[in-house]
């Protein structure tokens, strides 16, 4: 599988075959996805923990760390198309509004290049 030749849906569908064969379902209540998806999250944000921006880049490139980055990436997301499969959310869909959202909340004329909260 790759960016470039999977869909959301065949990632979506790859979690719920999972989640299925271990008869998980049950446990996926969407609190427990969301507090699965924090915790996730802190893990990925350790890699970067006390790094610099400068820093923060290299260790995303550096091979002694890309593995262990890209698994917790990985988890990230899978707890997100659970918790999309849980709440029967097109992930897509929501991703595409809220884009919309964010290109009138930051217009590009005013914010190219710098970031001002209103």
């Amino acid at each position: 599988m790759t960016d470039a030749s999977t869909t959301v849906l065949q990632l979506r569908e790859a979690m719920q075959r999972f989640v299925a064969e271990r008869q998980w379902e049950r446990y996926h209540a969407p609190k427990n996805l969301v507090m699965g998806l924090a915790v996730e999250t802190a893990e990925l944000m350790e890699h970067f923990l006390w790094l610099d921006v400068e820093e923060s880049r290299q260790r995303g490139k550096d091979a002694r760390f890309r593995e262990a980055i890209a698994d917790e990436l990985a988890d990230v997301c899978c707890y997100v198309l659970a918790l999309a499969n849980a709440l029967e959310l097109d992930l897509s869909a929501a991703v595409a509004d809220k884009l919309d959202k964010n290109e009138r909340k930051y217009p590009v004329e005013r914010y190219r290049g710098r970031f001002e909260p209103d």
